[in-house]
């Protein structure tokens, strides 16, 4: 996977060479993000990069690093549950290499990138990859039904309340957790993109 490169924002294929990094970013952060589990101290981000590449060599991952401009890490995300369809001999995406939906999911940002453009344009550096170099079908995204912030900010950049999945996993706070289910097909992609491109102009991208 190559790095995904942005104006504000880069993103790094996910690696042990990050740790130092991540550990730094996520340190007090237990508190800003209830909704997702983000890895305290050396050792739990070790053990979460050695998740993230376990889900990676099976195939149906990629992780990233988060870069800022100044080259700090910022936190992480992945294209999660990518799935690959038995397209049958003689249809146009018979053979395909490449996943034909997936999720974008597993973000967390240090407490410092939160409200920039850093998410904003991460979306959109992962989003353009997944339909304009994969040519997915549709991407996934997931959040606590309770998180009212993270499914605005979904609903802002175009992604469709497919519904909610009951008791779909185990919470940050370890609870049964409902999830809504949001989706952009690749149908809404070119609308979706130009409303990224213009939320990203309209933010003070401090990174």
């Amino acid at each position: 996977m190559k790095i995904l490169q942005g104006n504000f924002v880069r993103l790094e294929p996910l690696n042990h060479s990050h740790t130092d990094g991540l550990t730094e970013a996520s340190a007090g952060n237990e508190l800003l993000f209830k909704w997702t589990p983000v890895p305290q101290g050396k050792a739990a981000v070790t053990d979460y990069i050695n998740t993230a590449l376990k889900m990676k060599s099976s195939g149906t991952s990629e992780p990233f690093a988060i870069i800022g401009s100044d080259g700090m890490i910022k936190g992480s995300t992945r294209f999660w549950n990518m799935e690959y369809w038995a397209w049958p001999e003689g249809h146009p995406r018979h053979g395909n290499k490449k996943p034909d939906v997936c999720e974008i999911g597993h973000t967390w940002l240090t407490h410092t990138a939160i409200r920039t453009g850093i998410n904003t344009e991460a979306k959109l550096l992962l989003l353009t990859h997944a339909f304009e170099t994969w040519n997915v079908l549709r991407v996934c995204l997931h959040t606590d039904v309770r998180n009212e912030r993270s499914r605005a900010a979904i609903e802002r950049i175009g992604g469709k309340l497919e519904g909610i999945l009951r008791a779909q996993k185990m919470s940050a706070d370890f609870k049964s957790r409902d999830s809504a289910r949001y989706s952009i097909i690749i149908e809404e992609w070119p609308e979706v993109k130009e409303n990224l491109i213009l939320l990203l102009k309209s933010r003070n991208s401090t990174t």
